[in-house]
């Protein structure tokens, strides 16, 4: 197939993560970027690796909620 020049909407998480860090200094975690996502209601792929219903899982801080909210808009995702 040939490509047309054409780039799925979207960022990688490590688009997300390097463009968060050199405009803010923060570094966020893929769990982050997750919540935000799900938050924000852009549709994700099944995730696989699911831990125990025990387990405590972090919420992401408000700043950082932002500045990959931020991330998206650049990236066109929202």
């Amino acid at each position: 197939m040939e490509d047309l020049g054409l780039k799925a909407k979207g960022a990688t998480y490590p688009e997300i993560k390097a463009y968060v860090k050199d405009k803010y200094g923060l570094n966020v975690s893929s769990l982050y970027i997750a919540q935000v996502k799900a938050k924000l209601g852009i549709k994700e792929r099944k995730n696989y690796n699911v831990g125990a219903d025990k387990t405590v899982v972090p919420n992401c801080p408000p700043e950082k909620a932002e500045a990959i909210t931020d991330a998206f808009r650049h990236f066109n995702m929202i």
